[in-house]
């Protein structure tokens, strides 16, 4: 019988030993910015998974009292020090309203379902009347509908896609003066980065609204589980993510020039837990690392919660807060944070 518990053993720690190094190597991954690591960066879609995985064995060891657990505790540690957390705990505190305070929301609105992708009848009034209730003062939508302009009237300026490239329309919405704006042409994609400097308090802000290339999955099982589309997945999500990188890197090549103070939202395709999401980061702030909480859901993936759609600000700003929403409008859920500028406290 011991015999057989050590066999037991030996092979759980050797599985234990797999999915720590797993972890400890995403990590290291996810700092390089290199399209030949694409193949292995797919891995940090699993993040999560990994550390669950990781808790699990620390746990049988040391309920067993044995050393073993400290592989998964090292590997968890570290995988916290490459990825930070992912998971929010409540940290919102009350703060009064000032003229300072710039409320910003990022949705992916599946072209306020013009295609009818989702069932229900009046799909994108929804989106229209959700906008109205919350009342940001810029407005990010990606995958846009021109048509849907004249409802949003409450905003007297705008930054759209230009017609002319024949991409997914993006638009910046803004109740404060646009006074310069551009278009950023990624290449061999309908994909596209727009951005808009906004006449906010005497400053000028600089805020890009991405979308980058989506995986074009769709969320089923299958995917995954059958043998031949599951080659086929994998080879979609590698290419996907050097396309990712390219972009990513054109934005931040483009971004270091700004000469303004910045906010960064969008739609990445792509988790805090890749290299995609830290080249965009840098080093402005997550706001729901700063304020959220929860899992930080914007979109399911199999009926597992994603984080995939940001809100990034400069260190001029102070986070106040940041909001997921769980209305299912669209394939993607928004977020909105309120800003406050520094400089003006």
């Amino acid at each position: 019988m011991k015999k057989s518990t050590s066999i037991f053993d030996r092979v759980a720690y050797a599985i234990n030993v797999l999915f720590a190094l797993l972890l400890i190597v995403t990590g290291l991954i996810s700092y390089v910015p290199l399209r030949f690591f694409a193949a292995i960066s797919v891995l940090s879609l699993v993040v999560p998974f990994l550390f669950a995985l990781n808790a699990l064995f620390f746990l049988y060891w040391a309920i067993q009292f044995k050393r073993r657990f400290i592989l998964s505790l090292l590997a968890m540690g570290f995988g916290y020090l490459m990825f930070g957390p992912f998971y929010g705990f409540d940290k919102a505190e009350p703060y009064q309203e000032t003229a300072s305070d710039l409320k910003i929301m990022s949705y992916n609105v599946w072209g306020f379902n013009k295609n009818g992708w989702m069932p229900d009848a009046g799909i994108g009034d929804s989106i229209i009347e959700l906008v109205e209730k919350v009342n940001p003062d810029i407005l990010c939508v990606q995958e846009h509908n021109r048509r849907r302009n004249k409802q949003l009237q409450q905003y007297p300026y705008r930054s759209e896609t230009p017609n002319f490239n024949r991409r997914a329309t993006q638009a910046i919405f803004s109740k404060y003066p646009i006074v310069n704006n551009g278009s950023l042409d990624l290449p061999h994609t309908q994909n596209n980065i727009i951005y808009a400097d906004i006449l906010f308090q005497m400053d000028t802000v600089r805020v890009y609204n991405l979308h980058l290339q989506s995986f074009k999955l769709k969320p089923s099982t299958d995917n995954f589980t059958d043998g031949e589309k599951s080659e086929r997945t994998y080879k979609r999500l590698v290419s996907t993510f050097a396309k990712q990188l390219e972009q990513a890197e054109i934005f931040r090549e483009h971004f270091n020039k700004s000469p303004y103070v910045n906010i960064v939202c969008g739609d990445l395709n792509n988790t805090q837990f890749s290299n995609i999401y830290k080249i965009v980061k840098g080093d402005l702030q997550d706001s729901f690392l700063e304020m959220g909480k929860g899992w930080g859901r914007t979109y399911d993936f199999v009926k597992f919660p994603l984080r995939i759609d940001y809100i990034l600000a400069d260190e001029n700003f102070e986070v106040l807060s940041h909001q997921n929403f769980d209305q299912h409008l669209s394939d993607h859920y928004p977020v909105m944070a309120t800003l406050r500028l520094k400089s003006h406290q």
